[in-house]
């Protein structure tokens, strides 16, 4: 007999729906911690913003973890192509590299934040990306010689693409990214930047509904699934 699983918000005074808003909010619009302390000020919430922190550090990667397997399970986990970059992130002062692997539909699949940007690095991403996600047909990067290199001892530099507008998915995709980075104005921690980014990209695949490409009715029907399933997160 299998055990119910634990109340998250147990201890919690606040109910799980406030607390929900609070994070969705936080992660999906370009926010600070005390915009949203109005923004649920205006809604007859009364609460600090340090509690919003609180609530994004505690409750944050639990929803995105919830997010992550509930996308496995429905099949969204078949990839073949795969686009690789690499952007420059100042971290208390000192440059470091978030490196970042999209699918052929634009959704984040792994990050992996480092010092340098040489072989040793791009290899140790590649090696992550493929444990979680196998490994695909393609893999369009830039002209980074790392990843040359780091897909020779891979054996799949013949998979490889390289080409100046090839790799423009990746770099669109950075937009979201880099808008959050700049309202946060800039990080302090690498741990805090790996953090972020993790609930992040889950948040931002679980609600990215393309509106670009489809018609007004189906990114209505789209919104009202994702907000719906959001609601049951941690449920």
């Amino acid at each position: 007999m299998s055990r119910p699983k634990p109340n998250l918000f147990r201890y919690f005074n606040s109910s799980p729906e406030v607390i929900r808003l609070a994070v969705m909010m936080y992660a999906r619009y370009l926010l600070s911690l005390r915009n949203v302390e109005d923004l649920l000020h205006e809604r007859g919430i009364d609460i600090c913003h340090e509690t919003v922190r609180f609530w994004w550090n505690r409750f944050g990667p639990l929803f995105a973890a919830e997010i992550g397997k509930r996308r496995a399970r429905a099949g969204n986990c078949i990839r073949w192509r795969w686009h690789v970059d690499e952007v420059l992130v100042t971290v208390n002062g000192e440059l470091h590299y978030l490196w970042r692997a999209i699918d052929h539909e634009g959704e984040v699949l792994e990050f992996f934040v480092s010092k340098t940007r040489d072989k040793v690095a791009a290899l140790k991403f590649l090696k992550r990306v493929m444990k979680r996600y196998g490994r695909p047909e393609i893999i369009v990067t830039d002209g980074l010689r790392a990843y040359g290199a780091a897909m020779r001892d891979l054996g799949k530099l013949t998979r490889r693409e390289v080409g100046r507008w090839k790799n423009n998915r990746a770099e669109n995709s950075n937009q979201p990214f880099r808008r959050r980075e700049a309202a946060m104005l800039k990080f302090r921690r690498t741990k805090t930047l790996q953090k972020f980014v993790a609930v992040h990209s889950q948040i931002h695949n679980h609600f990215n509904s393309e509106r670009h490409l489809v018609s007004r009715e189906i990114y209505k029907r789209r919104r009202s699934a994702a907000l719906a399933e959001w609601r049951t997160v941690a449920a």
